[in-house]
Formats: structure tokens, C-alpha cells, sequence
């Protein structure tokens, strides 16, 4: 389990990416970790799309506000297929939060493989399914740039930023 902490520990958002090929059998060895992911009913409702050509990475990074995104090899737009979703019998669809376990999966996936990342969610949705020419029933949930770190992470990073255990773990018959 101490491996599994210290991964997720080195896990960090990162927002500037070496200019450096990510090779395709790199990524694909990072994606077996978000095919493996548990999803409702095992539905896996999630589509990836791995963009690294330069002009189409452009055109999908200026769906986001901030120039660092171009900087990623990779931009990765993950999709939920919402006619593949499970939904529970008060009408929830489950799509987000299935695709929301498979990223983490590729979060610390890539961490382990020595790749950096970061989710982008506030991106122009409509805009990015477009330009790929999205179906409908298909959302695009978050871009997430995919590299080789351009710097290593502040040590330092958690510190006072994370509540405490007994902040967030309540055992029954305990008021929160």
C-alpha cells in the first residue's frame, strides 16, 4: 500500500510539458489502465481521443483559455458515450463518474510511467466536439495533456493543502 500512497503522492498537475515525443506504445500502455477501470454494470461508457498532430492540437487546445495546453505532445479528449451509461432507477446517469475513474487511472498510470498530466474540464465543449465531429449522445468531459514533465513537482505541494483524516472519514453514529 506504500507504493500505491507515494504514486499517488507524485501525482500532480502539470502545466508545462518538455518538447518531447510521447511514443505511441507509451500511451497505449497508459490507456490499458483506463480500459481495466470499473465502470456501472461494467457499461464502460468512455471514448479517448489521442490527438498529436500539430494542427489539430491547435485548433483543440484554443478551445481552452490558457497557451500551456499547446504545450503537451498529446492532448487526450475524454468522452462519455451517454447511450452506453448505466443509469440508476431515479433517472442518474452514471457516465461521469465512470469516466471520472478511468482518468484517474490514467493520471497515475502515466505518473508511473514517468508522463505528466492535468484534467481540463473549463474548455468549450461544443466547440471541441465540432471539431472532431462528436455524435451527440457522446460528451467530451475533460482534455488531458499528456508528457514528459518540463519540471519536477514542488516537494513541498500537499503541505496544509490537504484536510486532515479526520476531516473527511466518519465512522457511524459519528455527526459531520
Amino acid at each position: 500500500m506504500d507504493s500505491f500512497i507515494e504514486l499517488a503522492r507524485n501525482r500532480f498537475s502539470c502545466r508545462a510539458f518538455k518538447n518531447q515525443e510521447v511514443s505511441k506504445e507509451l500511451v497505449e500502455k497508459v490507456f490499458e489502465a483506463a480500459r481495466i477501470a470499473p465502470s456501472a454494470v461494467n457499461s464502460q461508457p468512455w471514448i479517448f481521443i489521442a490527438i498529436t498532430e500539430e494542427p489539430l492540437k491547435k485548433m483543440i487546445a484554443a478551445t481552452y483559455a490558457r497557451s500551456w495546453l499547446e504545450t503537451a505532445p498529446v492532448i487526450i479528449i475524454a468522452c462519455g458515450d451517454h447511450n452506453r451509461s448505466w443509469r440508476r432507477s431515479d433517472g442518474k446517469d452514471h457516465c461521469d463518474i465512470d469516466i471520472a475513474i478511468a482518468i484517474d487511472h490514467i493520471t497515475l498510470a502515466a505518473t508511473e510511467n514517468g508522463l505528466a498530466t492535468c484534467w481540463v474540464c473549463k474548455f468549450d465543449t461544443m466547440k471541441c466536439a465540432s471539431l472532431l465531429e462528436i455524435p451527440a449522445h457522446v460528451t467530451p468531459i475533460a482534455l488531458i495533456p499528456l508528457g514528459f514533465p518540463a519540471e519536477a513537482p514542488k516537494a513541498d505541494r500537499h503541505k496544509d493543502k490537504r484536510k486532515p483524516l479526520n476531516e473527511i472519514l466518519f465512522w457511524e453514529g459519528t455527526k459531520f
